[in-house]
This record gives structure tokens, sequence and C-alpha cells, in this order.
């Protein structure tokens, strides 16, 4: 086959402008985010019972071709993921590596969340050092690739109440130092939400934002119930609503974000093919979307690579995808001194006018 055979101009082009473009990311986990690479490392300094070459670790802590699409499969690949935090130098190494792969791809304001159950189980260090770990090294990675950076701490569904007010009362303290809300996520399938009502509205009146995991697995009515119990601000994925035209009533009326990730739900088979994705009804009904990552590493993925599929798999256009970029930035959670300045730039490199 002669290259002009399998040579796509227009898929080039596209790949081209989408990849010059500033880009917001307003869901990207750390735990979900490591290089490759530098794992292969880890199993060899710390000599963990996992396999050091590619084609063995591989399959491990990444979705790979022949894996089932499905929920249990792809969290399977995070309790391996969590023996990868050993120490606090080893959780500044990844957090400053996927600083550098977000800025890398055009990623100019980005909000990370991350686990510290997910830090602490590898080295059993207490939580706040790993979450000062994360803060310190986070701070001066965003600095050092010009990345506006927001820190978001994530509690699971299945673990313990009390580590979850813990973790939330650690970022309280710590809002000032750049942490700026809580995400509830897990299995919405097996684990109700109710547990952790009443701290998320404490969460909310210490002035943490709150995003809630819903709608992804489960159905519309986990997001009825982030939203509508939970007071969510955003919701992580949500993209089943739409099987609910009240839920959906309910989310617009609310003005709550939905931080939608194509790829994670391609491969883990909330969708089974990729023209099934209902992005584009989701914008079409009026819902405040964002395109977003979730685990990038995991699903072998990029913000860049994302909004490409949406072009060219689910019929965006361009301009459509800049302002979808537009209003990410009107859903994140920084602060709005930062947003007007952000917002002048994003509208003078998509359309040569700040205003």
């Amino acid at each position: 086959m002669t290259p002009s055979a399998v040579f796509d101009p227009h898929h080039a082009n596209i790949v081209g402008e989408i990849q010059s473009l500033p880009k917001i990311d307003l869901h990207r986990h750390l735990e979900g985010s490591l290089r490759l690479g530098t794992m292969q490392e880890i199993v060899a300094a710390y000599d963990l019972d996992l396999p050091a070459s590619v084609d063995e670790l591989q399959p491990m802590v990444q979705m790979v071709a022949g894996d089932p699409r499905s929920a249990p499969v792809f969290l399977a690949k995070f309790k391996i993921i969590r023996q990868f935090f050993p120490n606090p130098e080893i959780i500044q190494r990844h957090v400053e590596e996927v600083i550098e792969d977000a800025a890398l791809d055009g990623v100019e304001l980005l909000e990370l969340r991350f686990t510290p159950a997910a830090l602490r189980q590898a080295s059993g260090l207490p939580l706040h050092e790993l979450m000062d770990a994360v803060l310190a090294s986070s701070q001066a990675a965003a600095a050092n690739h010009r990345v506006t950076l927001g820190l978001i701490v994530s509690v699971n569904r299945h673990e313990s109440l009390d580590l979850a007010e813990e973790v939330v009362r650690l970022a309280v303290d710590r809002m000032p130092a750049g942490i700026l809300g809580v995400d509830l996520a897990g299995d919405e399938q097996t684990y109700s939400a109710d547990p952790f009502i009443a701290l998320f509205a404490e969460a909310k009146q210490a002035g943490l934002n709150v995003t809630i995991h819903a709608g992804e697995w489960g159905g519309p009515e986990r997001v009825a119930h982030a939203v509508g119990v939970m007071a969510a601000d955003r919701i992580g994925h949500g993209v089943r609503c739409l099987e609910d035209p009240a839920v959906v009533q309910l989310a617009r009326a609310a003005g709550v974000g939905f931080e939608v990730s194509l790829s994670s739900n391609l491969q883990t088979g909330v969708f089974r093919e990729a023209e099934g994705h209902p992005l584009a009804e989701m914008i079409e009904a009026g819902l405040r979307v964002a395109v977003t990552t979730d685990d990038p590493s995991i699903f072998g993925t990029t913000l860049s690579a994302e909004h490409v599929y949406a072009i060219e798999h689910l019929g965006l256009s361009l301009e459509t995808i800049k302002g979808l970029t537009l209003q990410a930035l009107q859903l994140s959670f920084v602060d709005p001194k930062v947003k007007r300045k952000l917002e002048a730039r994003l509208r003078q490199c998509f359309w040569g006018s700040g205003v």
C-alpha cells in the first residue's frame, strides 16, 4: 500500500488545527495519567511484583485491544496503578509529568483531580503529607509550563465515610494553596452517594466546589440525585441523563456543567460505537458541556484526540469545539479574574479578538 493510500489530508488538517489551539481540561485524574515509561522504571527501582516489559505491563495498566469494554475491567487497572506511588518524591514526579504532558498538548487550564486514599496505599504515609506533596509539585510544574492549574480531591463511594471526612477536612484547610473542589468518584452502580450528602454539603458551605461522577454507568436518576440532592456544580460524565427528559430539564435549569470524556465512555462500554456517543445531543439539548480526557494514559488519548474524535465521528465543527472550550472556561472552578484573562487569550487565539 502506498503512503498516499493511507494518508488522509483532511484528517491531517483537522489534527493540525486542533493541536495548535489552546485547550481546557476540567476532568483529568492524576492516577489515570501516569507515563508508562515511568511506571516501568518504578517496577524496577522498587522491586514491585509486576512485569517491567511493555508487552506485559501495558495491558495491566492501560486499556488495550481485546479488553472487554466494561467498568470492572477499567476499574481493575486502577487497583494496580495504586502501587505506583511509593513515596512523596515519586508522587511529585508523576504530578510534574502529568502537567508537562498536558502542556505539550496545548492545555492552558488544567483541573487535575487526585485521590489521596489511592496515593496512600503504597506509601502508607499520612494523608496530609501526600496532599502537600501534590500541592508543592503541582504549583511549581504549572508555573514552569505556564499552565493555569486547579486541584480537586476525590473520594470514592466504596471507601469509608471517616476517610472521606478526613480528606475533605484537609482539602478545606488547603484551599488557599490551590485546592478548588471535591469529587465523588467510584462505582455508582454498586454504591450509593447517600452517605456523603451531609459531608459534601459541608464542603460546599466551606467554599469547595462540588463535582460528582454520575450518569456514567448508572442511569439518569444518579444525575438527578447529584444535581437535586447533592447540589453538584458539575457532573463527571452524566451522559445517561438523556434517557430521562425530566433529568435533562433539571440539569439545564440548574446550569450544571457536564465533564464529558469520549474515549472513556467508549472504552468502558457506556457506548459501543464511536458514532453512538450523545455529545452532540447533549449540546442540542442545551446542556453545558466540556470535553475532557478523564484518564488519558489508561485510554491512550489526549485532549486534542478527543476534539478530533468529536469532529470526525460526531459531526461537530471546529467552531463548536472552540465554543466548547470557552464554555469549559466558564464552568471552571478557577478565580473569576483568571477566567477573564484566559477568555481574552482564547478569543484572540480563536478569532483574532479579545472581546
